[in-house]
């Protein structure tokens, strides 16, 4: 399993001499593109009814859940990065810890897949899975993730987006109250204009 790991991940790394713009685009994506799961929910939460906010505050927790068991792998078993057994190129900086699983690919489709499971929400959990790949991708193309990092983070995403929504209602609805608490407090003028839904 671990030649194989070996060989896809230098299949999919940068090479000795990569063309700047591959580098300039695989960092911005492997870095940033992240950061649209959080402002797609924020920017969702501020129009939706409470059946699509329930939904979008489960992938939220469904993410965190993810970082959760992400940590405890990494607790029991630490796999090295592909620069700390001097493997392939690095071209992005980061500290030598467990690879497996990645925490942004984690992240990412534990949201998308709970977001999957309401039916109000999918095309906002298809555009969420998609965003996963090219961020699969420049983080093995950086040197910084094996590829089966991210096969260990789809698995965990299925594992931490089912046991939220299906299993853990208990946890969800106390997140929910909070969210919305928050939202009528920081939001007040603006729902008072009728700008954002109360």
């Amino acid at each position: 399993m671990e030649h194989l790991n070996d060989t896809l991940f230098l299949m999919l790394n940068a090479g000795a001499t990569p063309a700047p713009w591959a580098l300039a685009v695989a960092t911005y994506l492997a870095q940033y593109l992240i950061a649209l799961v959080p402002i797609g929910l924020g920017a969702m939460w501020l129009h939706a009814d409470a059946s699509r906010r329930r939904a979008l505050v489960t992938a939220a927790v469904a993410g965190a859940a993810g970082l959760a068991i992400n940590q405890m792998i990494g607790w029991v078993w630490v796999h090295p990065r592909p620069f700390m057994v001097g493997l392939g190129h690095t071209y992005l900086s980061h500290a030598a810890d467990s690879s497996f699983p990645s925490d942004h690919l984690t992240l990412i489709w534990s949201v998308a897949f709970a977001l999957l499971l309401h039916r109000r929400t999918r095309a906002a959990g298809v555009a969420a899975a998609l965003l996963g790949f090219p961020v699969a991708w420049a983080r093995i193309f950086l040197g910084v993730h094996f590829p089966m990092d991210m096969a260990g983070s789809t698995i965990v995403a299925v594992i931490a987006s089912w046991l939220v929504a299906r299993r853990m209602p208990w946890l969800v609805a106390p997140a929910y109250w909070l969210a919305v608490a928050a939202h009528q407090k920081v939001f007040a003028r603006w729902i008072a204009r009728g700008w954002v839904r109360a």
